[in-house]
């Protein structure tokens, strides 16, 4: 529970499920479920109407989006957001608790926390080790979908948690900031496809793959392990950093894990690999697999 005091980035399901059980779920307290799958492997919005923890709603991560975008869940208009949580029932004053079905632990609920806070909404927390452990801990599910009391939400986009993709091909020679991927390694050096795209990184990027933060159980790991892996990688989180990955999900995992360290202005790259490979010159992408062909 000790955890819980860094601006609660985290909750435990402990805590979550002593709040649904004295009934705080409400204006006050909002639950949502992130979760979002390959639509060939599973339904997320069909699993939330079959089981959901009481009083959750369902965080639409297709509708909250910029659809005028040719990359994947880029960051929606302040209006667009603030409409779509606020019809969640989500207000300024509300604290709001993510999660997600993912096996990991925690997959899409981070990206969730992000866009709060970007949005500028400081009561954002992750259910620590998502719904997968809040199953296997027994904590109550149910079928019922309510319908919360629409709220007015005011959003206000904070640009220095977000990097476009002209802050990201300056950086390369101004090194103004640090760059971690989160990434897989081999989608990161180029020797396995990203999802149907060539891979590799941004130059002077440094690798660390999001499960890399997460324990076999699927918690977030320790603060001071979380600390002794940025060491290893000399990422020092004194110094400006970005995060990027695929599409701007799991980046959002560095930026919580450093959240937890203290470091609340990790900046995500909201574009990242799609994006990057689309537009970046040849030379700016980095990839072991060209470097054999060669």
């Amino acid at each position: 529970m000790a955890r819980q005091g860094l601006s609660r980035a985290l909750v435990t399901a402990a805590w979550l499920a002593e709040a649904v059980r004295a009934g705080r779920v409400g204006a006050g307290l909002r639950v949502l479920d992130a979760s979002w799958y390959p639509p060939k492997e599973r339904n997320a919005r069909q699993e939330f109407k079959e089981r959901h923890i009481p009083g959750a709603s369902f965080f639409d991560i297709e509708e909250c989006r910029d659809k005028s975008s040719p990359y994947d869940f880029m960051l929606p208009s302040e209006s667009h957001f603030a409409d779509y949580v606020g019809k969640l029932g989500v207000s300024n004053d509300t604290h709001v608790v993510v999660y997600d079905g993912d096996e990991v632990g925690t997959f899409y609920a981070p990206r969730a926390w992000w866009m709060f806070r970007a949005f500028g909404h400081k009561e954002v927390s992750v259910l620590n080790g998502g719904f997968k452990n809040w199953v296997k801990e027994g904590h109550p599910v149910t079928a019922e979908v309510t319908q919360p009391t629409p709220a007015v939400f005011k959003a206000r986009l904070n640009k220095a948690l977000v990097k476009t993709f002209e802050e990201m091909v300056q950086n390369v020679s101004s090194l103004k900031f640090q760059v971690v991927d989160s990434r897989p390694e081999g989608r990161f050096r180029g020797t396995e496809l990203d999802q149907g795209l060539e891979s590799g990184h941004i130059p002077g990027a440094v690798n660390i793959p999001f499960h890399s933060f997460l324990s076999e159980t699927g918690h977030e790991k320790s603060i001071e392990e979380i600390q002794e892996i940025f060491r290893e990688k000399k990422v020092d989180l004194s110094k400006p950093l970005t995060a990027t990955c695929r599409k701007g999900v799991t980046a959002c995992q560095i930026a919580l894990a450093a959240f937890l360290c203290g470091k609340r202005d990790v900046a995500v790259y909201d574009g990242s690999w799609s994006e990057w490979f689309h537009r970046a010159p040849p030379h700016y992408k980095v990839s072991e697999s060209k470097r054999s062909k060669a």
